[in-house]
């Protein structure tokens, strides 16, 4: 199963402030030994709101917001794919990451297959 695990700003990230080289190399670290097991199927941080739009659909308008956006800690920082047997396992791998990164939140959401589309409509 795959599970999609998203990390929140920090209000240092949100600063464009960057972790340490410890902490650079211990996530760096991390990474390679999940990619490396078949585990991380893929994963990235992304810039802070500053750098970045919200678009908001209501009613059928249309309207774009220019960042940065009030509430970091509301802010994705990062994503990962995970290719894991259970949420469990999905959760852990959360959690060894959360330490690591500094994120106060992390969601861990299974991505829906097509296969799991195709189950609910019949």
């Amino acid at each position: 199963m795959r599970y999609m695990v998203m990390h929140y700003q920090t209000q240092d990230m949100e600063d464009g402030i960057r972790p340490s080289a410890e902490q650079q190399a211990a996530i760096g670290e991390y990474m390679q030994e999940a990619a490396m097991s078949g585990v991380l199927l893929a994963g990235e941080g992304v810039a802070s709101s500053s750098q970045g739009a919200r678009v908001e659909v209501n009613n059928g308008k249309v309207r774009v917001i220019d960042g940065p956006f009030a509430e970091a800690k509301e802010l994705i920082a990062g994503f990962a794919i995970l290719e894991v047997d259970s949420l469990a396992e999905a959760v852990e791998h959360a959690r060894k990451f959360a330490l690591l990164v500094g994120s106060e939140r992390v969601d861990v959401r299974r991505v829906v297959e097509f296969e799991d589309l195709q189950q609910e409509t019949q």
